[in-house]
């Protein structure tokens, strides 16, 4: 590395503790901070939406705003921008403030509320203007180096969201000078179709984001101009683990993305894989008063013995009914001397949950023996099944559907289980069987993306195919073991903390980062 990498910008649309709805959240935060650690100089830029209070987060409103050009196709248009930071364990973080963002009152989709305020905005439907905030977050940061008269050494870009500062900035008249020493760096944190950011209509692209019509046709994936592609010419491209990396480019796994991948491999494109970290101590169960977890519990060492505590607890829990104001479906009896599987996920077809319901339903109707607790919210049908098996009288008492979420609840179903259930079409990466793993929660996955970190039989259990009859068979295995071997079990509890801590901390992972920095300065 032939320059020293002080300054580092992160572009995102979340942050968690401020903003999130998937992963990038945690990356973003956890990242952002060992590399602070590391003695990095790091910014976090974001838009500050309408479910965001600065004030009242501890922010100041600085004494800079600006116009930024949002030109549509027959009409020549400007924003206003300001902005308001705070420093957040090292880390200073700046939220974007303008009309277009504060109007917004969840990450990328409508909410009840809006909808009941105009019926065009559908609950759970993605933003219409999805496109205009990405180049709005994008241009506004670009203006406020520019404003400050300096650039960072690195801009990472997270997502689709954030990929067309790339090319704005190497492509734009009166930026490319400014930026010339900059590098830039582009994570996927997600290459499934409808997570690109990609817009058809090409004449909008141009206008709005101002790049030479070359830029925007020369980026077409399946008619759209896509973010990705056009980031791709001029910086490194990642992903969130080695075997996603591989599957994108390698596979037929790619056609899930639209060819992405194999786009960007005509193109010379290597997409390289760093695989997430997670930050260990966040999720330690062995400090009550810190986890709230209504007992302590070692699963480094081996001592799993509060878990039967706080299973009793979401026991007691689900039998009332009723968590947060939402109804609870179905039961648990308390029953210690069988395994609990849980399952904490967005209620998705990527997420495997209509081979999860199958699977069950094979389980529970040959007399395995075990209970299940499924946590989380996505589209009706897949709760609409989910319910269906947790109502059904053969079953009662075997089985809870929480169509909520909450930090504490998921926590308390991370700490109860026994075995955790990962049947994910395909995974980035995945941090649930991390989380699960630290809390003595043994990760029942399909082994693809960034799930094949667990290794079958030494961190957890995993399955090839991914059929209901595969996933199926791959409990019958882990429950045999609990029936029968249970230090073997323990066994694989302490081996998968002791993999995490050695392997996967925030500040291992990190150094990957720098090194891809450094190839990313190289470009410049």
């Amino acid at each position: 590395m032939s320059r020293k990498i002080a300054s580092i910008w992160f572009v995102t649309r979340e942050y968690r503790g401020l903003a999130g709805a998937g992963g990038v959240k945690d990356v973003s935060r956890d990242l952002a901070e060992a590399l602070v650690r590391k003695g990095r100089t790091v910014r976090v830029l974001m838009p500050c939406y309408g479910f965001l209070d600065p004030s009242s987060a501890g922010f100041s409103l600085l004494d800079i705003d600006f116009d930024v050009d949002m030109d549509y196709v027959h009409e020549e248009r400007r924003e206003r921008v300001g902005f308001f930071s705070r420093t957040l364990e090292g880390v200073q973080v700046i939220l974007i403030a303008s009309a277009r963002f504060s109007e917004k009152m969840d990450v990328y989709t409508y909410t009840d509320s809006e909808e009941k305020a105009n019926p065009s905005h559908r609950k759970g439907e993605g933003h219409y203007d999805y496109f205009a905030m990405n180049v709005l977050l994008q241009k506004a940061v670009l203006g406020l180096s520019l404003w400050e008269g300096r650039s960072p050494d690195i801009f990472h870009c997270h997502d689709g969201h954030a990929a067309c500062l790339v090319p704005m900035m190497r492509e734009l008249d009166g930026v490319r000078v400014f930026f010339r020493r900059s590098g830039a760096v582009v994570t996927i944190h997600n290459a499934g179709q409808g997570y690109h950011q990609d817009v058809t209509d090409l004449s909008f692209a141009r206008s709005v984001t101002g790049l030479p019509g070359k830029v925007i046709h020369g980026n077409l994936l399946n008619g759209s101009f896509d973010p990705f592609l056009a980031a791709s010419a001029y910086c490194p491209v990642n992903t969130v683990s080695e075997r996603y990396a591989y599957e994108l480019q390698h596979t037929d796994m790619d056609r899930l993305t639209g060819w992405l991948g194999h786009a960007l491999l005509d193109r010379g494109v290597t997409i390289s894989g760093i695989t997430n970290g997670i930050d260990p101590w966040l999720y330690d169960p062995s400090n009550p008063k810190k986890s709230g977890l209504p007992a302590a519990f070692d699963p480094a060492s081996g001592d799993l013995s509060g878990k039967a505590v706080c299973r009793r607890r979401l026991g007691e829990i689900i039998r009332a009914g009723v968590f947060d104001g939402v109804p609870v479906v179905g039961t648990l009896e308390e029953d210690l001397g069988h395994p609990l599987l849980t399952v904490v996920s967005r209620l998705s077809e990527q997420k495997g949950i209509d081979i999860l319901v199958e699977a069950l339903s094979i389980l529970f109707h040959e007399g395995l023996r075990f209970q299940a607790v499924v946590m989380g919210t996505g589209k009706k049908e897949m709760e609409a099944s989910l319910a269906a098996l947790a109502r059904d009288p053969d079953l009662a008492g075997r089985m809870a559907l929480i169509p909520g979420y909450s930090d504490s609840l998921a926590r308390l179903v991370y700490a109860a289980g026994d075995f955790f259930l990962i049947p994910s079409r395909y995974e980035p990466c995945g941090l649930t069987d991390f989380i699960a793993q630290l809390h003595g929660n043994l990760p029942i996955v399909h082994a693809t993306g960034g799930l094949v970190k667990v290794v079958d039989g030494v961190t957890g259990f995993s399955y090839g195919s991914n059929r209901p009859e595969d996933l199926a068979e791959a409990v019958r295995r882990a429950v045999s073991l609990y029936d029968g071997q249970r230090d073997r079990l323990t066994e694989m509890v302490v081996n998968a903390v002791r993999n995490i801590r050695e392997n996967y901390t925030w500040d291992v992972v990190s150094d990957r980062y720098m090194e891809l920095y450094g190839e990313a300065l190289e470009k410049v």
